[in-house]
């Protein structure tokens, strides 16, 4: 059973892993290897009982991830509607390229460890795009947008899904991966932000030619900011709940959606409902990526197999015995990261080690936040935030791999050594 299941997992794996050459959704790869590794072991274990009652724990676990991430899309989506995120953008005024690629790399990195990664990488592109006309000079904004983005992500329990995810699961709390990981990774963003400021130095901001036509209907300068503020201070208020009620993350950012589209109800109830379906919490849930919302619980239930019958510990064990050294392990993962996706790693991590062993923000728990987090920037594909900039701005992989690469190793090699630098001082 054990050859199979591992076979199987690999297999379902490497799916995911050559999802564009394929041409197979990630999504649908996860459920079908989650379906048959929970057939293979209930019909190989004989006790049903407890297969369905580590079935149901598993559920438990992955509901609150779940519920977190939709209401946290679902919030995001709001805001977009609004056009929320110009009270960011139109206070960005700069005609020097190299001045324009500080201020787009240390928003990004402030933006995403309150949104999330992907959104921030597909907001600031976006705005790029309005920003400076010459493509071929947006694609290094569009490798500093990555690496900031994940640098961003990797230092708050909200930023990130694979930080979420240690979050929820009591690995780290917030004010603890707030305090370790803030200034790894922002030397994770600082190394190739600096080379790549030089690079830009001496260019000019080309402006794109404005089309001013507007098929839909525009939200007020107050419509914009009410919905701003609220949905960026309900993320935020998510782990002040969390600490306050002890109840999990999941209940706060329902109980933040259920305010936000209460307000949006009141701003627009006397406008037609035509003018107004764009702009309502029921049309943003429409609009919400479910494909990778799907991916998670697939991926999740399929992680869960190999943590029930042991061959995650198995596996710890064996690493342990082989490389020895916790930080050199948890580097590799890091660097795995970068070809095969996170959130799988992590899971797997999470069920690898007992938190009786490495208790609540352990040094093994926020290291693997900051390399899972950020190891994923060194090749296009190896993040979520990743693929949006390669789809959104036509990111040729060879490109990434010349251009943004080594710059991206470098700020993770930084990162890495500041934070234990910076944990061997502090303990």
């Amino acid at each position: 059973m054990i050859t199979a299941l591992i076979l199987l997992f690999i297999l379902a794996y490497a799916a995911i892993a050559l999802e564009h050459p394929l041409g197979v959704n990630k999504s649908a790869s996860a459920l079908v290897g989650a379906g048959l590794l929970w057939s293979i072991y209930a019909m190989a274990t004989g006790d049903h009982h407890l297969v369905v009652h580590q079935l149901n724990e598993t559920l438990a676990g992955t509901a609150q991830i779940v519920f977190f991430l939709i209401g946290a899309m679902t919030i995001v989506e709001v805001v977009d509607a609004h056009d929320g995120f110009e009270v960011i953008t139109s206070r960005i005024n700069t005609s020097s390229l190299s001045s324009l690629m500080w201020t787009i790399g240390i928003v990004t990195f402030f933006l995403s460890a309150v949104l999330d990664n992907l959104t921030t990488t597909i907001v600031m592109i976006s705005l790029m795009k309005k920003l400076h006309d010459k493509q071929d000079e947006r694609l290094f904004f569009a490798g500093i947008i990555v690496i900031a983005a994940n640098a961003g992500g990797a230092w708050t329990p909200i930023g990130d899904v694979t930080t979420t995810m240690l979050w929820i699961g009591g690995q780290v709390s917030t004010v603890g991966i707030m305090k370790s990981l803030l200034i790894p990774s922002l030397f994770n963003l600082a190394i190739p932000l600096v080379f790549a400021a030089m690079a830009m130095k001496g260019r000019k901001v080309v402006t794109p030619v404005v089309n001013n036509q507007n098929d839909g209907y525009v939200t007020t300068d107050f419509e914009r900011k009410v919905m701003f503020f609220l949905g960026i201070g309900i993320l935020v208020a998510v782990p002040v709940f969390k600490t306050i009620t002890h109840l999990p993350p999941f209940m706060g950012i329902l109980f933040g959606l259920g305010i936000l589209w209460l307000v949006g109800e009141l701003i627009h109830r006397h406008k037609e409902d035509e003018e107004k379906e764009h702009l309502t919490l029921a049309s943003a849930l429409r609009r919400i990526d479910m494909a990778s919302v799907v991916f998670f619980i697939g991926i999740l239930l399929a992680v869960a197999t190999l943590e029930h019958t042991h061959i995650l510990s198995g596996l710890a064990h064996w690493l342990d015995k082989t490389v020895g050294r916790q930080d050199i392990i948890v580097i590799l993962l890091g660097l795995v990261s970068a070809i095969v996706d996170n959130v799988p790693l992590v899971a797997a991590s999470m069920g690898m080690y007992s938190m009786t062993q490495f208790p609540t923000d352990s040094f093994l728990w926020e290291f693997i936040a900051y390399c899972a987090g950020t190891g994923g920037s060194i090749l296009i594909i190896g993040s979520a935030a990743g693929v949006a900039a390669m789809g959104l701005e036509k990111v040729n992989f060879i490109w990434y791999a010349r251009k943004i690469s080594l710059l991206a190793l470098a700020g993770y090699a930084a990162g890495a050594v500041a934070y234990m630098v910076q944990y061997q001082l502090v303990h």
